[in-house]
């Protein structure tokens, strides 16, 4: 995953995230440049999920938020 892979609208992307895992914060989807590996960490320890399920939710989510389907 790159840093232009999750930069888009992240926002759009946070938001699905906290539908499929409520419990996130906004402290815990925090993006900053060069810090995304440390963003995964936090979801992973917050929800339980492995690495590679994390950021299948990220790709997942951020490629459907330009709603070009």
């Amino acid at each position: 995953m790159t840093t232009l892979e999750i930069k888009g609208d992240w926002n759009v992307t946070k938001g699905k995230l906290k539908q499929k895992w409520a419990k996130l914060t906004d402290d815990d989807l925090q993006f900053l440049e060069g810090k995304q590996e440390e963003m995964v960490g936090r979801i992973q320890k917050v929800t339980g999920e492995t690495r590679e399920a994390v950021e299948k939710v990220i790709k997942d989510s951020h490629s459907g938020s330009c709603g070009c389907n």
